[in-house]
């Protein structure tokens, strides 16, 4: 295979010419084409750069916001929980001294009525007392006794006295 220089000119002139056609056809017909997709790509992109940028601000705002009220929150808790404190501590303190007032109340309501139980006790005794007394000295004085009769009349009646 023998190949002079007037055809490998003549190939180089060829594609040469065929390589600047297909440039010239490409720029007439296409470039503006392509051209305009990738500016479009590009625009895209740049469009979707500033959307996440605007995005992750917003974010960060909502973020911040949500941290304030957050903080807002805890804020109001503690004053709610303490207001609960001292609320439950007036309430302590009135209930402790209602429950004091009542039970001084009740213990000198107990005591009175102790007092006037043993009054009534007393009286009763002294009623019987009397009455016994009475009966015996009537029994006593009814009858002469010598007194070895007299200690085992009263002995008696005691016992009596002891059986009811």
């Amino acid at each position: 295979m023998n190949i002079t220089i007037g055809e490998i000119i003549g190939n180089f002139i060829l594609i040469a010419g065929s390589f600047l056609l297909l440039v010239f056809l490409i720029k007439k017909f296409a470039w503006g084409n392509i051209i305009g997709i990738l500016d479009q790509r590009a625009q895209k992109i740049s469009d979707d750069i500033d959307g996440a940028e605007a995005a992750r601000k917003k974010a960060e705002d909502l973020a911040q916001k949500r941290e304030e009220a957050l903080a807002g929150s805890r804020v109001e808790a503690v004053s709610i929980v303490e207001t609960a404190k001292e609320t439950a501590e007036k309430n302590k303190a009135g209930i402790l001294a209602d429950a004091a007032e009542e039970a001084g109340r009740l213990k000198a309501k107990a005591n009175q009525e102790i007092a006037q139980n043993k009054a009534e006790a007393m009286s009763s005794i002294k009623g019987e007392v009397a009455d016994l007394t009475v009966t015996l000295a009537s029994k006593i004085l009814s009858q002469e006794l010598d007194k070895e009769a007299q200690s085992e009349l009263i002995d008696r009646y005691i016992k009596q006295l002891g059986d009811a």
